[in-house]
C-alpha cells in the first residue's frame, strides 16, 4: 500500500484532475500535476503544478523522483508518457489500456474481440475504405479516430457521398465509421478495479446530451430495468478485466430496442460519475486514489437519488444585451438561483474564462425520492438559464 503523507502524481489538469487532488488531500496525500495550461483547475489545487509539455522529459523526471505513483484524468496522454513513467514507479491505468480508449478503431476492435455489444463499424484509412463501406453503415457517424470528445470531430453522414465529403473535412485523418442505431436512451457504467482484480460498480446513471456535451444525469437510471443495469455493470466488468485495467473506468451504453451496445469507454472518472460525490458513500475519485495507492476499494453504494446538470459556459452570456461578439454580454450567473435550494450542491471548477460549450462546473440535486430530486434540479437547471435545444 501507499499511504498518505505519500506524494501522488496526476496527468492532466481539467475539473476531473481537479476532484482527485481534493479526494485524495482529504485522505491525507500530497498531489503533484503535470498539465501545459498555466490556469489549470487541478494545478491550482495541487502542492505543485509542473506547468509543462507531457512530453517533457525533464518534468517527467520529477514526477517519477518526488511521486509514489501516477494517474491521469484524461485519455489522451501519451501513451509513451505513461510507459515511461512506468520504467520507475506505479502508473495505474497501463499505457496499454489507454491506449486502447484513446483510440477509436482500436476500442471497436477490442470490444469485437472480446464479445461486447456494439454498433457495426467500419475502419476509414482512406478514401478508398468508404467507397468499400458495407450498405449498412449508413446512415451513420463518422468519428476521427483519435482526440475527439464532446461531439468534436464527428459528423453525422446518411450517405456514402455524405461520409466523403466528412472525411475530406477531417483533412483525411484516420476515423471510424459507425452504424447510427435507433436510440431508446443512453446509460453509463462507473467502476474502480483493483490490482487483484476485485471491482466495485457504482449505480447506472441515465444520461442526456445537448450538442454532443454531457447535459444531464440521473441516477438511479429511471428508464432501465434492474436486469438491464446489472447487465450493464457485467459488462462495464467484463471489459475491465480484458483490459488488466487498474483504477477508475467508465463505460458508455446506448440502449437500441432494449438492448445494450457499448458506445465509448474513458480511461479515467467520468462527468456521469460526478454524482457520485454528493450521493455514495464513496466517490468516484476516492475510488481512483484508493485504486492507485492498492488500497481496499471503497464502498460505492448511493444513500440518496441524484440528478446532476452540467453548467456550460453559455450561461455567463446575456444574449439580450450586446457583446463583443454574437454570444452577448459577459457577466456572472446569478449563483443564488443554485444556492438557495436546500437540497443543491453546487461545483465551480475555477477555469480561467467561461466559453460557450466548455464545462464550468455542475450542480447536483440529492434527495431520497427520485422523482423529486428530478423535478427539483430541472426547475434549478431552468433558473440558471440553460434552455432545451
Amino acid at each position: 500500500m501507499i499511504l498518505p503523507p505519500a506524494t501522488l502524481g496526476m496527468l492532466g489538469g481539467g475539473q476531473l484532475g481537479r476532484f482527485f487532488v481534493l479526494a485524495a488531500h482529504e485522505m491525507g496525500y500530497k498531489v503533484w500535476v503535470l498539465d501545459p495550461d498555466q490556469n489549470s483547475p487541478a494545478g491550482k489545487a495541487a502542492d505543485r503544478h509542473l506547468c509543462a509539455a507531457y512530453e517533457d522529459f525533464g518534468a517527467l523526471d520529477q514526477l517519477a523522483q518526488h511521486c509514489a505513483a501516477i494517474t491521469t484524468e484524461f485519455e489522451n496522454v501519451p501513451a509513451a508518457t505513461l510507459d515511461y513513467l512506468a520504467k520507475f514507479l506505479p502508473v495505474r491505468p497501463s499505457a496499454d489500456a489507454v491506449g486502447i480508449c484513446q483510440n477509436r478503431v482500436a476500442e471497436k476492435m477490442f470490444l469485437q474481440g472480446n464479445g461486447v455489444p456494439h454498433a457495426a463499424f467500419a475502419a476509414i484509412n482512406s478514401l478508398d475504405d468508404l467507397h468499400k463501406a458495407p450498405a449498412e453503415l449508413f446512415p451513420g457517424i463518422l468519428k476521427v479516430a483519435r482526440f475527439g470528445y464532446d461531439g468534436k470531430g464527428q459528423a453525422r453522414v446518411a450517405s456514402r457521398e455524405e461520409a466523403i465529403a466528412a472525411f475530406q473535412a477531417f483533412q483525411q485523418e484516420a476515423c471510424v465509421l459507425e452504424q447510427m442505431l435507433q436510440l431508446d436512451y443512453e446509460v453509463s457504467v462507473v467502476l474502480a478495479r483493483d490490482e487483484a482484480g476485485n471491482t466495485q460498480s457504482f449505480p447506472v446513471a441515465e444520461n442526456a446530451h445537448a450538442k454532443g456535451i454531457l447535459d444531464v444525469s440521473i441516477a438511479p437510471a429511471r428508464s432501465s430495468s434492474p436486469q438491464l443495469r446489472q447487465q450493464a455493470q457485467q459488462l462495464a466488468e467484463h471489459i475491465a478485466a480484458q483490459l488488466g485495467y487498474i483504477g477508475t473506468l467508465a463505460v458508455e451504453f446506448f440502449v437500441s430496442h432494449g438492448a445494450l451496445y457499448v458506445n465509448e469507454m474513458a480511461p479515467r472518472p467520468h462527468n456521469s460519475g460526478h454524482y457520485t460525490v454528493d450521493a455514495c458513500i464513496t466517490s468516484q475519485y476516492e475510488q481512483q486514489v484508493r485504486a492507485l495507492c492498492g488500497l481496499p476499494l471503497g464502498d460505492p453504494r448511493a444513500h440518496s437519488a441524484a440528478v446532476m446538470v452540467n453548467l456550460l459556459g453559455d450561461i455567463w452570456y446575456d444574449p439580450s444585451q450586446p457583446g463583443p461578439d454574437s454570444c452577448g454580454a459577459y457577466r456572472e450567473p446569478d449563483w443564488s438561483r443554485l444556492l438557495s435550494i436546500p437540497n443543491l450542491k453546487l461545483h465551480l471548477y475555477g477555469k480561467h474564462h467561461a466559453r460557450p460549450g466548455r464545462k464550468m462546473g455542475h450542480f447536483t440535486v440529492v434527495d431520497a425520492d427520485p422523482v423529486k430530486a428530478h423535478a427539483v434540479a430541472m426547475a434549478a437547471r431552468a433558473a440558471i438559464g440553460i434552455k432545451d435545444e
